[in-house]
């Protein structure tokens, strides 16, 4: 099993990247966090690396409720969503597997849960163009 799933986008990354919030948002997951790693490298490191951006995304309902069932998936949470310049001006986004991640929980309610989770942000990047 795969513990991501991606499309490939051919615009430009600020275009990607706003595509990809506004289809996040429309699908009821609201952006957390927003690790920019290229600034970070440069910053931290002085290394010059391409476009690579990390979305927390995160749905209050869902989010909820996995807690709710297990106080410490928290460690797990938010969903994670990286857009990603790649070669030949191609931008790449993909999105954590939830079903993938929680097979370390051993906790059934969880499991039905990441699979609604993982239906949605599969729709999410199904949906992009």
């Amino acid at each position: 099993m795969s513990y991501y799933f991606n499309t490939l986008l051919t615009t430009d990354f600020e275009s990607a990247l706003a595509q990809v919030r506004l289809a996040l948002e429309k699908a009821g997951f609201g952006i957390i966090s927003d690790i920019d790693v290229a600034a970070t490298f440069k910053k931290k490191l002085d290394l010059d690396f391409r476009p690579y951006r990390i979305l927390g995304a995160c749905n209050p309902r869902f989010a909820y409720q996995a807690i709710s069932a297990e106080d410490r998936i928290g460690t797990m949470l938010p969903c994670n969503v990286l857009v990603q310049a790649r070669e030949g001006g191609v931008i790449e986004v993909s999105a954590v597997d939830p079903v993938a991640s929680m097979q370390a929980v051993i906790n059934p309610q969880l499991g039905e849960l990441a699979r609604l989770v993982q239906a949605q942000l599969r729709a999410v990047i199904e949906g992009l163009h």
